[in-house]
């Protein structure tokens, strides 16, 4: 084929199919096949249109954007002209218009599945999550042919999800390839939070359709949320093979390189993404959360406000500010979160998290009435979509303590795994594990990672579960395995959390405080691991989280009288394995570590089997990152200001004090259960 475009032959007609053509695998020739019309045709709306396509293809978005804005206005019916005008703003970063363009489009034209696509992602750039899971919804409906799909699709779109999946189910019975059909039931599985099985679906669609850009994307979003970043790592390069641009699996990215702590490699991401697409208040927001994490906290703050600038109502960025800790709110500040407050149709998640804001705000400046109210709103409304119920801490409890008898690990004695590199710290969030794991890392044998999540992946695995009535075979199934199994358990732990290992220390840190639940699986699989159990007075710690807003996974902190119940079964647990297991678990009151710091640490490293180390007693040098609400008070020397801050609202604490009862009248001492 000549490099030179062809003056256009035969009818207009003709030459515009043609161009149409090139665009695909020509574009720049597609540019010129549409300036040649352009020349014997001015201002012909197809052959603009065309044009434009083969601009924004070539990544000339600005030169794009200045055809199409008065095309638009001359073509206000036309959807192909704002589809295409929406896809322009999108690569140059202007989210809202695109947004406006786009919406335009598929009113205009409701079986457009790209446009809808178009459309989720920009509603997802801009963190409008139930705007772009039914913009993705509407993409799957456009993109039915088949009329039983079509049906299944509409009851999807409608949050009919069981009627969707018998549907689908029903067609892949004949269609088993049918990848539109797979990809639309992963989307009910990821729906109904059932994970695994959308990760399977997704996995098999991508096998059968390597090319279904989508589903791949799709799937990339599931092995983030199912806790296996390094595979979502793999698929979003892949994706950005395809599309090197695209913010989306930039951002995806980023958050995966930083859940396995490859935190320099996450800032370059969500740099370059905002440095395409600077009007993301969510992009802004986390790269505050990775800046903050490194110990940059003024940049950190900075991109905090930058968010709230973009988006005033949002609240979670509010929220990350306060979550700081040692920040402050200028008076300007709280007035805007005031006046967000009072706003009509701002989200239950911008809500709650204004209330935890203004909660933490009016604590600094003395309000303690007013700043309780703040923060009993923001649990109510957290807590009417956790869905917990205290009864099932309760009752595993009461199952782990009948398993795990004395007699239960002597018969077991010799299994499991015999490495001796993990240090957990168990516990109740807010309870010191922070500075305990700020001070251990401190040391050069041991090297800190974050609240690793692979233990209880393995006891979700275990739990034989499919849907969250189900009973649990965890712990129970424990009983049955034999001791090589232990240990493969025990060997797959070391291999799973490996890549949080970047310094090869000796020994590393899990800090995921819930595993106090689990200290009879881990004694099991890794036998020589230590356990620290990071405790603190329990209206001191039990207020401490009822004031702390948490992304996922505490549901027992939003109700004081859960908090209590909650304690006083993690007390119980952890006394019976005192008892079961005399001296494997060593306990730090945190209280004691505030009075007599140098006296505390010398125990905890003879525990851990490492020499003392001076400069675990100026841990707050230690420049590693810090993931958890406590980041910025543990760069800084131990101070005595919080223990006591529970006080200031005891007024309101006593449903709290009752549900504790004997566990706080004997603290630190263990009651009789």
């Amino acid at each position: 084929m000549s490099s030179q475009p062809s003056e256009p032959t035969g009818s207009l007609a003709t030459a515009l199919a043609h161009t149409a053509r090139l665009l695909a695998a020509e574009p720049s020739m597609a540019e010129e096949q549409a300036r040649e019309i352009l020349k014997v045709v001015p201002h012909h709306p197809e052959a603009q249109l065309l044009l434009a396509t083969a601009l924004r293809a070539q990544g000339k978005a600005n030169e794009a954007r200045d055809i199409l804005v008065p095309l638009a206005a001359a073509q206000a019916k036309s959807s192909p002209v704002l589809f295409e005008l929406g896809l322009a703003q999108s690569q140059l970063g202007e989210s809202g218009d695109a947004v406006k363009a786009l919406s335009k489009a598929v009113r205009l034209s409701p079986r457009l599945p790209g446009a809808w696509l178009a459309l989720a992602d920009e509603y997802t750039l801009l963190g409008d999550a139930e705007a772009a899971d039914q913009a993705y919804a509407r993409h799957i409906q456009a993109s039915a042919d088949d009329p039983r799909l079509l049906e299944a699709a509409n009851a999807l779109c409608e949050g009919k999800l069981a009627i969707a999946e018998r549907m689908l189910r029903d067609y892949l019975k004949g269609q088993p390839t049918d990848v539109a059909a797979i990809r639309m039931l992963a989307e009910v599985g990821a729906r109904l939070g059932r994970l695994e099985d959308a990760e399977k679906l997704l996995a098999r669609c991508v096998e059968l359709a390597p090319g279904f850009t989508t589903a791949r994307h799709n799937y990339a979003s599931i092995l983030y949320r199912h806790n296996k970043p390094q595979e979502a790592i793999a698929q979003a390069d892949k994706l950005l093979e395809r599309d090197p641009r695209n913010p989306n699996y930039r951002s995806l990215k980023a958050a995966a390189l930083g859940r396995i702590g490859e935190y320099g490699k996450a800032i370059e991401c969500y740099e370059s993404v905002l440095k395409g697409h600077p009007n993301q208040p969510k992009a802004w927001m986390s790269y505050g959360h990775v800046l903050k994490t490194v110990g940059r906290s003024d940049d950190g703050i900075a991109a905090y406000r930058k968010s709230i600038a973009l988006m005033p109502h949002l609240g979670e960025a509010y929220w990350s500010l306060a979550n700081l800790k040692t920040f402050q709110f200028t008076p300007a500040e709280i007035d805007s979160m005031r006046a967000q407050l009072v706003k009509t149709g701002l989200s239950e998640n911008d809500r709650l998290h204004l209330h935890f804001s203004l909660g933490k705000s009016l604590e600094d400046g003395g309000h303690y009435a007013e700043s309780f109210a703040h923060y009993e709103k923001g649990n109510e409304l957290r807590r009417a979509s956790a869905h917990y119920d205290a009864r099932d801490i309760t009752k595993q409890v009461s199952r782990a303590m009948a398993l795990f008898t004395r007699e239960f690990f002597i018969s077991r004695q010799g299994s499991g795994c015999k490495a001796p590199d993990p240090i957990f710290i168990v516990g109740l969030t807010r309870s010191g594990s922070t500075l305990l794991e700020q001070i251990l890392s401190s040391h050069s044998a041991v090297e800190g990672t974050m609240e690793l999540p692979d233990i209880i992946a393995i006891t979700r695995r275990m739990s034989g579960r499919k849907r969250k009535a189900d009973v649990s075979a965890y712990p129970d199934v424990l009983e049955g395995l034999p001791g090589e199994q232990l240990r493969v358990l025990g060997e797959e732990y070391l291999a799973q959390t490996r890549v949080q290992r970047k310094l090869g220390k000796p020994f590393f840190i899990d800090k995921m405080p819930n595993n106090w639940m689990h200290v009879g699986l881990i004694h099991l699989i890794l036998p020589n691991a230590k356990i620290v159990d990071a405790r603190r007075h329990p209206l001191g710690c039990c207020f401490s989280n009822y004031k702390q807003h948490f992304a996922r996974g505490q549901g027992f902190t939003y109700k004081l009288a859960d908090l209590g119940r909650y304690y006083a079964d993690y007390v119980e647990l952890m006394a019976h394995f005192d008892t079961v297991l005399p001296g494997k678990v060593h306990r730090v009151f945190y209280e004691n570590m505030i009075a007599d710091p140098e006296g505390e640490v010398h125990k905890l490293l003879a525990y851990c089997g490492v020499p003392f180390e001076e400069q675990c007693l100026r841990f707050y040098e230690n420049e590693r990152a810090v993931r958890t609400a406590s980041s910025e008070q543990v760069r800084q020397p131990i101070f005595t200001e919080s223990m006591d801050q529970w006080r200031h609202y005891e007024p309101w604490l006593e449903e709290l004090k009752t549900v504790l009862g004997p566990v706080l009248e004997t603290y630190p001492e263990v009651p009789s259960f």
